[in-house]
């Protein structure tokens, strides 16, 4: 029941994704099954932080990283405080809990080469699937936005007089992303080539797949890894990848942090931070510009 109630919050009062609903309901039950099975504890009140570190040390032998489990460990974070604020609990067992470190990551993405070789050469050919799929993968990398918002465009979000998109982010937070003006033109061939394909469809959704039903997310992954597959190598090769290629080029060409921020959704500035970083090549622009022995030549 207690359960239950937790994730009617976050469903309807935090307004959580039916992703991370389903990701947090699997890591409780983890959870549970691990004290039930471990301690025969069932009730909440019962816990303490030694318990969670003894299911942090069982997660760590069974091969799982940090990353991971500090995931799990936001899901009971967020239980136990909704059980203390409810008084379903004394005390918060997980202010004792010292999560595991994670080395910081840089995000992978394409470079700007390989994006122009993407749209400059590779052949998407033509009629609604080819152009639907070209505007997939433009409206990602030019927008940033994630594969959810992107499938959950609808036809009224786009703004083809005022060059902007309306996307719901996480939590359904609103916000406005600027199009470019190619990126018009592509939509509006793409709903020509909608309607001829689908006359009698009146459907809200922008995207649809190859039956006139609304594309899914797991539709949207697997056209972005077919494409990106022609001009890249990275393992990952995701919608996610072209919405940290957006971040990162902008970032790159000195587009301003705090605005960065706002066109990815960030709630703050410290997530935005992560593509501050540089490229190999650009450090050895910079380098070749800056030090005063860089330029010397070869000696003999």
């Amino acid at each position: 029941m207690k359960q239950a109630r937790f994730f009617q919050y976050l469903q309807y009062e935090k307004r959580f994704s039916p992703h991370t609903l389903i990701a947090y309901k699997k890591d409780l039950g983890q959870f549970f099954d691990f004290l039930d099975q471990t301690y025969e504890i069932t009730e909440p009140a019962e816990i303490s932080h030694t318990h969670i570190r003894s299911w942090i040390v069982d997660l760590m032998e069974k091969g799982n990283v940090a990353r991971s489990i500090n995931r799990k460990l936001s899901c009971l974070k967020s239980f136990f405080k909704f059980l203390r604020k409810h008084g379903e609990i004394k005390a918060n067992p997980m202010l004792k809990v010292v999560p595991p470190k994670t080395g910081k990551r840089l995000p992978v993405f394409v470079n700007e080469k390989n994006m122009s070789l993407l749209f400059e050469q590779v052949d998407f050919g033509e009629g609604f699937p080819a152009v639907r799929d070209r505007l997939i993968l433009e409206m990602l990398y030019c927008t940033g936005m994630r594969r959810s918002e992107l499938a959950g465009v609808k036809v009224a979000d786009v703004d083809l007089s005022t060059f902007q998109v309306k996307v719901f982010g996480k939590r359904q937070k609103e916000r406005l992303i600027p199009v470019a003006r190619h990126l018009v033109s592509l939509i509006e061939k793409y709903l020509a080539e909608r309607r001829a394909a689908f006359p009698d469809n009146g459907g809200t959704i922008l995207l649809l797949n190859n039956k006139g039903e609304a594309i899914s997310t797991s539709s949207v992954y697997t056209i972005v890894k077919r494409y990106l597959s022609f001009v890249t190598t990275v393992e990952q090769r995701s919608p996610h990848v072209l919405r940290h290629s957006f971040a990162t080029h902008l970032s790159n060409n000195g587009a301003d942090l705090n605005a960065i921020k706002e066109l990815l959704g960030h709630s703050s500035l410290a997530a935005t931070q992560v593509y501050t970083h540089n490229s190999i090549e650009q450090l050895k622009k910079s380098y070749q510009q800056a030090h005063p022995k860089a330029k010397l030549p070869l000696e003999p």
